[in-house]
């Protein structure tokens, strides 16, 4: 039986989900499928038989924040904008077996791959922001001959640590999370810019929402970095609190063979991608085209 979900998950949290939800193009899907870790949610939208393309969100950002990017993208491309398993969002883990490891999350991707109908002989775009980021790197590193292209939208612990000062301001919402305490955090990062008001709400309603811990890791290596195989494209905001977005760069040109690299100027972490600089979106949809 599908574990429910505890109440204070459902209200508020679900209408504010579906008011970002309703911001996603005409001819978009929900379908919830099953993985051996859990019931995975995931948004579609573009044609079924284009090329697909995964997109994997930040902690607490959920599906949902893709939608700029799913418009982008839903002429050339069928999308899927994953809920993580154990975060916020409408996927429901599987309390009998946890993810735990990088290894896990791979494991985790390969089945919901299977579950889509994408076989393993046609290859998948992955798109990641932030922890969602390093998923995708984690993925594409491990499993080379099912990543098409790769796109890491200010990616956290993949190439450098994350910035002191970001983690002493996330240290409250780590110990005792709240909205009003996610929502500050939000606000901090991105210096109050101007956020779509229903995908802000959202983000403060997510970090109270009852999960699980995250997985987490140590950064591959430089060595192990060397070997990654898709084209991978890394977009850093140029503004970003979570860490410096030119060590990031540097070490990622370092370690990573024709990777392509751009700083976008105005964006900070947490803009990214609900509120993208013009063109950032047509540059990723250039780059999984190849």
């Amino acid at each position: 039986m599908e574990p429910r979900r505890p109440l204070e998950a459902v209200v508020p949290f679900d209408p504010a989900y579906d008011a970002v939800l309703a911001k996603w193009p005409p001819g978009t899907t929900t379908a919830t499928v099953p993985t051996p870790y859990g019931m995975t949610h995931v948004i579609g939208h573009g044609p079924a038989d284009a090329p697909p393309v995964l997109l994997l969100p930040g902690g607490g950002a959920t599906a949902t924040c893709w939608y700029g990017t799913a418009a982008a993208l839903g002429g050339t491309h069928r999308v899927h904008a994953v809920d993580l398993v154990g975060e916020a969002g409408r996927s429901v883990p599987d309390p009998r077996r946890p993810l735990r490891t990088a290894e896990d999350l791979v494991g985790w991707l390969d089945a919901l791959l299977d579950a889509l109908g994408i076989p393993e002989t046609r290859t998948v775009g992955l798109v990641g922001h932030s922890y969602g980021a390093w998923i995708a790197l984690q993925y594409a590193l491990a499993a080379p001959r099912r990543t098409g292209r790769l796109v890491l939208l200010d990616p956290t612990n993949c190439f450098t640590g994350f910035a002191p000062r970001f983690l002493l301001r996330a240290l409250p919402v780590l110990l005792r999370p709240t909205p009003a305490r996610g929502t500050a955090l939000l606000d901090w990062e991105t210096r109050g810019a101007a956020l779509d008001p229903d995908w802000r709400r959202l983000h403060g309603l997510a970090a109270a929402f009852p999960g699980v811990r995250p997985v987490n890791g140590p950064r591959p290596g430089r060595q192990r970095l060397g070997t990654l195989e898709p084209p991978a494209l890394v977009l850093l905001a140029g503004r970003s609190r979570a860490h410096d977005p030119h060590a990031v760069e540097r070490r990622a040109r370092a370690a990573v063979p024709g990777v392509e690299t751009a700083v976008l100027p105005d964006a900070t972490h947490f803009t990214l991608p609900v509120a993208a600089p013009p063109g950032t979106h047509a540059r990723i949809a250039r780059h999984l085209v190849g």
